[in-house]
């Protein structure tokens, strides 16, 4: 779906968002309700760089100072962070932490967030905007990932080949909408054929401040001992007993 059809579903009350030429994607949409949400995101495809990640991190910032529970729509159709030696010279990893860091603050503040994968992402943008609200959604012909397997063969020396063969029965190892659901980084993929706005409402009241991805991990077998992992370590730190942990 392009992005004028996705808003024209999420929206049919009304927007006033925009995508500037650059590809940042502000504004607010009306609810089912009436009432606000707001919206930021990349568009076109394009690279997130350290320009683009201010007024995306302005517009986070702008609704926590606010007040309220309004919550905030993240959509996402990016290559990745900008790759250019400028870039990492400024710093580019901690704008993007910057702007994990404003979701994270307005998801504290009462204010749900929801990424809407409807594109391409991956790398750093990708962690920085869809992967840093309190629930990842996806559209089908979305295509995330975290690292495509080229790069994933370059950083581990492994053979791109031998990778491609553990992506067929280890999602980890493999890009894609449905590898990351079945992770649980994608809580779920919508249906195009129902309503945008009944499902965002949906995504809206199932969005939390509890992480539960490592849970959705293991019980769709994708990721089956983060979620064991982690009750570990919180009885570790803090006095529980492992038998408490494993319940």
């Amino acid at each position: 779906m392009t992005l004028d059809e996705v808003l024209k579903g999420l929206f049919p009350g009304g927007h006033d968002v925009k995508t500037s030429k650059d590809g940042w994607i502000t504004g607010h949409g009306k609810r089912r309700d009436g009432g606000p949400i707001a919206v930021i995101g990349v568009a076109n495809g394009v690279p997130l760089g350290a320009a683009g990640v201010l007024p995306l991190a302005e517009h986070v910032l702008g609704v926590v100072e606010k007040g309220g529970d309004t919550p905030i729509l993240v959509l996402v159709d990016t290559e990745g962070q900008l790759m250019a030696r400028r870039e990492e010279m400024i710093g580019l990893n901690e704008y993007l932490a910057h702007l994990a860091k404003c979701l994270l603050l307005a998801s504290q503040h009462g204010h749900r967030t929801v990424g809407l994968e409807y594109g391409r992402a991956s790398a750093g943008a990708f962690l920085a905007t869809a992967l840093a609200t309190d629930s990842l959604v996806g559209l089908p012909g979305a295509e995330p990932a975290v690292m495509d397997l080229p790069s994933m063969a370059r950083v581990t020396k492994l053979p791109e080949d031998k990778l491609k063969e553990l992506a067929k029965t280890t999602p980890v190892f493999a890009p894609g909408l449905d590898h990351l659901a079945q992770t649980g980084a994608v809580a779920e993929i919508w249906d195009p054929a129902k309503p945008l706005d009944g499902q965002l409402e949906a995504a809206l009241r199932n969005a939390g401040q509890k992480d539960v991805r490592d849970q959705l991990g293991a019980e769709r077998k994708g990721r089956p001992a983060a979620a064991k992992v982690a009750r570990q370590v919180i009885a570790a730190a803090t006095g529980q007993t492992h038998d408490a942990a494993a319940a």
